[in-house]
């Protein structure tokens, strides 16, 4: 199972999410530009030594992560989405694709993603944390593929 994030904004998330990856085997791939420093110490006080438990893939954009990734299956999880995430059939090796903290991912990239899916909310809240979204996407998706151990 892929988590990818588009152009991360905050360090502690990305951290956060880099951990998680470590814990339940998901690898994580990275597309530029972040919005800070690899070298953050905001980054490195969450992300602590788990770095070296997951595998990390970083592109310097979006059209270099789909040319590496030709043959997968991306799901863009958004807000703007009309299934809901456990109605949603995941598959082994799905690129599980989360848009910037900040403003998501462009109209384009959302238009030209055909899969989608969502976590309902209330309605007058705007978003989840990135970090609780992927958490929440990533055990459905484990779980619907008994991969969860």
């Amino acid at each position: 199972m892929h988590i990818v994030l588009y152009k991360p904004d905050i360090p502690q998330n990305t951290a956060a999410i880099i951990r998680l990856g470590a814990c339940l085997n998901l690898k994580v791939h990275i597309i530029e530009p972040c919005g800070f420093n690899l070298n953050d110490k905001r980054f490195n006080r969450v992300v602590m030594d788990y770095m070296n438990y997951t595998k990390i893939f970083r592109y310097e954009d979006y059209s270099m992560f789909l040319k590496k990734n030709k043959k997968s299956r991306i799901i863009l999880m958004t807000t703007k989405a009309k299934k809901i995430y456990y109605k949603f059939k995941f598959k082994k090796n799905d690129m599980l694709l989360f848009g910037r903290e900040s403003a998501g991912v462009p109209e384009n990239l959302h238009q030209s993603i055909k899969n989608k899916a969502k976590i309902p909310m209330n309605k007058s809240a705007r978003s989840l944390n990135v970090a609780m979204s992927v958490a929440i996407i990533s055990a459905e998706a484990l779980r619907q593929n008994k991969l969860l151990k």
